[in-house]
């Protein structure tokens, strides 16, 4: 879990950098848009990231309450999840709602003028009239996962996490995701919010289950090669032409898409624990890191995209510009001043004393 955490939250930073490029709607954008290999790209890493970190994060809560009362748990999400949002909504969020304004015609000016307009209204969608994101935009996910700690803890303590883990349940699980298909809440990330909720109870319950790697292990060939083609038709029928909604051709789609998740998902968990099982440095800098990395990426990417979206410059350069620079200055940051001071680790999520030891994601990155 500790790899899979890491690398899915550089997974998120270079998905964020190619929303610059591609042609969905976004905060900022290019003046060149790709609709060939970065959207690409796109459609291959959006069909599986975001649920990647939510099967994760239902893992992570079985160790969480093994190892703490209710009354702790909710006292460490609180800390974790809810001081990086509120820091996000009210400090990192406005200078994107506001570059966001400015690349889409909505407002003029500086952002000083434009900072008492951030509480006009609820930003409810991109280019839309609100303007106050209490979601913190990237950060909806530690929103969301504060809420389905909060809404499955009566559960989770209730129905203990031990239950037994046969094959049937490769297809169970994909059949529930296509089936809730029909239910429309709010759609973040490419899925609906009941469709993450699912992915997280089975994390908990199921891909944590020692039963679950035996049965993988016997079944990983079938699941990449349905993994392979269900990208390759799902992303050219996606380029092809997206079907309307509602249509039997749209839920054939949904279907397909859903299958394509659930198989990556799959080979993500296979490939952590075959080749993966082991630590290092980067991995125990980069566990602590994760957090910092994942709440700080989407501003600077977007700030700094805004600087070039104008330049004459080919999208390659533009990419590797964005991508190093962003990185950089991402990483600079957190080593050099956010793990440094006691009152940045705690705004990004982080334990408070820097003299803490460094573990491992399970024992420290419980979410």
């Amino acid at each position: 879990m500790d790899w899979i955490r890491v690398l899915a939250t550089i997974g998120v930073f270079f998905y964020h950098c190619s929303m610059f490029f591609n042609p969905f709607p976004w905060h900022v954008k290019n003046n060149e848009l790709n609709s060939n290999e970065v959207l690409v790209f796109s459609l291959f890493v959006g069909s599986w990231i975001m649920p990647v970190f939510f099967a994760v994060s239902g893992i992570s809560m079985t160790y969480a309450l093994r190892k703490r009362s209710v009354r702790s748990f909710i006292k460490e999400r609180l800390k974790r999840l809810g001081i990086p949002l509120v820091f996000g909504v009210f400090i990192l969020t406005p200078p994107q709602v506001y570059i966001e304004r400015i690349s889409h015609g909505q407002f003029h000016g500086t952002f000083f003028e434009f900072f008492p307009h951030y509480f006009d209204g609820l930003y409810l969608d991109i280019g839309g009239k609100g303007n106050f994101a209490f979601f913190g935009l990237h950060l909806w996910y530690l929103l969301v996962l504060l809420v389905f700690s909060f809404l499955t803890l009566p559960l989770f303590r209730k129905v203990g996490a031990k239950r037994k883990f046969g094959s049937f349940h490769f297809i169970i699980l994909p059949f529930f995701l296509i089936l809730i298909g029909i239910i429309k809440t709010q759609g973040l990330g490419g899925w609906d919010l009941v469709f993450y909720l699912l992915i997280f109870i089975y994390g908990y319950y199921f891909f944590s289950n020692p039963g679950f790697k035996k049965a993988l292990q016997a079944t990983i060939k079938f699941h990449f090669i349905i993994a392979l083609i269900t990208s390759i038709i799902y992303i050219a029928w996606f380029m092809k032409g997206y079907p309307q909604p509602g249509s039997m051709q749209g839920v054939i789609f949904y279907a397909l898409r859903t299958i394509n998740c659930w198989s990556w998902l799959l080979c993500i968990f296979y490939v952590a624990d075959k080749y993966l099982s082991y630590s290092n440095r980067f991995l125990k800098y980069g566990s602590e890191a994760s957090m910092p990395f994942y709440v700080l990426h989407q501003p600077v990417i977007v700030l700094f995209g805004f600087l070039i979206k104008d330049l004459s410059w080919s999208i390659p350069e533009k990419l590797l510009f964005l991508s190093m620079v962003s990185f950089a200055i991402i990483v600079l940051c957190y080593h050099f001043v956010i793990r440094r001071v006691q009152i940045l680790r705690i705004l990004f999520g982080m334990k408070g004393s820097k003299a803490t030891p460094i573990r491992t994601i399970n024992e420290q990155h419980s979410i």
